[in-house]
């Protein structure tokens, strides 16, 4: 049974509508992780440190569709919901090619700065070149890989969130296939493992530039559009938490690794290397649950539905908090296997890896509530709150504690602080979920 944006909402019935993009989110996650997985264990520990060291700056690059993609998504779910339809396809075609055309500038810029910026932050000698040989193949895949985030939140938008599942699953094997043939098989290193996820980035962003340029039954479709200054405004205002958010946990992590380098050396990038990618499987249910769920309360949002946007409201913390509580014994339960998966060659890094993975793992148990948050209020359109429990969830309390707490308790302050920021920031979002309730009448 198809489910459309304008239904009520039962646990079953938003459980069915989200999962595929739970599922696109975690795929879409597995890129760096496949290749983390297959240069630590085939190339070595020097360049699986270089991956991970590199990885924040281009992952930033690529914030900019994120941007689009949900705050557009918000723009044009409330758009439909008004019952202008014809406007919701103008608007959704105008942002798909500027989407483009701003990867293809961001991709030179970023060619551009490379080492510099690899330099700056503290990469030398081999993993400097290792950093920039790696980032130079990632980065001719960037328009495309704009266009994959873009449209996670189009998918939903368009009611077709099991196509975009469809798209990111055959990217994620697409790369975990490469991966294999062109690092363990073939032993192109580096490069190899680059190529593959580029590849595989030009796959989830070209499909659906092409299903959406034909004929489909979808409710979007791209078309002719023109230059709309004042909706590119508000979809860039909108999706600025998400924005501001990929942006702030690029820089924290690269400020983590600043810190590692300095207390831990290599081997303290390797390890926080492993819990980053732990972090982005489980991080991604949250944010594809948001993503999931955001077109909904857009839609009810400029319907009035205000009795929907309640029950929303209400089931949305509930299935969080449920989440929560399994990802955090999942992570307990599965430190040394996931440790071992990755640095089980290397005793030491082995070890230091199992210990933050410990202490790490609490964090999960408060993000859920600051990702929905935030995403909640983009989907109400409210692009400035949604920035600000961003802003100081991803940045402002994470920077303060990774620089205050290794003072008192060394590498284990580094692992505490994303813990104490996590719940700092899930009672703000919960003060200004209470404030607003009147407001929107959820």
């Amino acid at each position: 049974m198809n489910i459309q944006l304008s239904d009520h909402f039962t646990y079953r019935r938003l459980l069915r509508f989200t999962l595929p993009s739970i599922v696109m989110m975690i795929f879409t996650s597995i890129y760096g992780i496949v290749d983390g997985f297959f240069v630590s264990n085939f190339v070595g520990k020097t360049p699986f440190a270089a991956v991970n060291f590199i990885m924040p700056f281009l992952m930033i690059l690529g914030a900019l569709g994120f941007m689009f993609g949900t705050g557009g998504s918000a723009l044009i779910a409330k758009t439909l919901g008004m019952g202008e339809k014809e406007k919701a396809n103008r608007l959704f075609s105008f942002l798909v090619y500027i989407s483009f055309a701003s990867g293809i500038v961001i991709a030179v810029l970023g060619l551009l700065f490379l080492r510099p910026v690899a330099r700056l932050l503290g990469a030398e000698g081999q993993m400097l070149n290792d950093c920039v040989t790696y980032g130079k193949v990632i980065l001719l895949a960037l328009p495309a890989y704009m266009l994959q985030f873009e449209f996670q939140s189009f998918f939903v938008t368009a009611q077709k969130p099991q196509l975009g599942l469809f798209v990111t699953v055959a990217a994620g094997v697409t790369n975990m296939v490469l991966d294999a043939l062109l690092v363990a098989v073939f032993p192109l290193g580096l490069v190899g493992a680059a190529a593959a996820t580029a590849f595989s980035q030009v796959v989830g962003g070209i499909i659906p530039l092409l299903y959406f340029a034909r004929p489909n039954s979808s409710l979007l479709r791209l078309g002719k559009t023109s230059f709309d200054g004042k909706a590119l405004l508000k979809t860039c205002t909108n999706g600025s938490s998400e924005l501001m958010s990929n942006i702030s946990m690029s820089v924290v992590s690269m400020l983590y690794n600043i810190q590692l380098i300095r207390y831990a050396g290599e081997d303290g990038v390797a390890a926080y290397g492993v819990l980053m990618y732990v972090n982005m499987i489980f991080l991604s249910t949250f944010l594809g649950y948001a993503v999931g769920t955001a077109p909904v309360i857009s839609y009810h949002y400029g319907a009035e539905h205000h009795d929907e946007l309640r029950s929303l409201r209400k089931k949305s913390l509930w299935i969080i908090g449920i989440f929560s509580v399994a990802m955090v014994l999942s992570a307990e339960v599965f430190a040394g296997p996931l440790s071992k998966l990755f640095v089980g060659y290397d005793p030491v890094l082995y070890e230091m890896t199992l210990e933050g993975f410990v202490i790490y793992s609490f964090s999960f148990l408060f993000s859920g509530i600051g990702i929905f948050g935030s995403s909640f209020f983009t989907a109400l359109n409210n692009g400035l709150i949604s920035a600000l429990i961003s802003f100081l969830r991803t940045l402002v309390l994470q920077v303060a504690a990774v620089l205050l707490f290794p003072i008192f308790w060394g590498i284990d302050g580094i692992w505490l602080s994303i813990v104490a920021a996590e719940l700092i920031a899930a009672g703000i979002t919960v003060l200004f979920l209470i404030a607003k309730r009147r407001q929107y009448h959820y």
